[in-house]
């Protein structure tokens, strides 16, 4: 009955601004399923945008997904379109762990991101690749360059993103 409730209220919400989406945080907070309850609503068009703010705070007040829960946010990846639903996935991404089966779902995702047209979108895909190689050694030439080649000729937002990573990057190897 929680999760109707939960779609209930996001129903209600999509398209509200961000208060009203924190007021539903606020209300389901405590509840351990919460990220959980939130990944599987990603597969909805009309209830994507509210779930993944949801699922991003969630994640950064701690709540975690093992691999096996986070399997659904990865199968969903392509269907999602909204610019602002791939930017709180995108920022995501340091919370989850990256299992060897959802690699593929989510290189291609990334790589479709890093051709959007929303420089956000971009900047933080960046950041996924980033966040890729970190779990997934075999992508770290392969980030190596595309950070390099994003400092030539990518957009200010796309710089700064690329900056803090690399400074992430000296911090781990340091």
């Amino acid at each position: 009955m929680v999760m109707e409730d939960l779609k209930r209220e996001l129903e209600t919400v999509a398209g509200q601004p961000v208060a009203e989406l924190q007021a539903v945080y606020d209300r389901h907070s405590e509840d351990s399923a919460l990220a959980t309850e939130l990944v599987s609503f990603l597969a909805d068009p009309e209830l994507q945008k509210p779930a993944s703010w949801l699922l991003r705070r969630s994640l950064e007040a701690g709540q975690t997904l093992s691999v096996t829960e986070a399997r659904p946010l990865f199968r969903s990846l392509s269907g999602l379109k909204d610019w602002e639903t791939r930017l709180q996935i995108l920022q995501s991404l340091p919370y989850l762990t990256i299992g060897k089966r959802d690699v593929k779902l989510l290189e291609a995702f990334l790589r479709d991101c890093l051709a959007g047209e929303n420089k956000f979108v971009r900047a933080w895909a960046y950041n996924g690749f980033h966040e890729l190689a970190l779990q997934h050694e075999q992508f770290q030439s392969e980030v190596d360059q595309l950070l390099a080649q994003a400092l030539e000729d990518g957009a200010a937002s796309i710089k700064a993103r690329v900056r803090n990573i690399l400074k992430q990057q000296l911090k781990h190897q340091g």
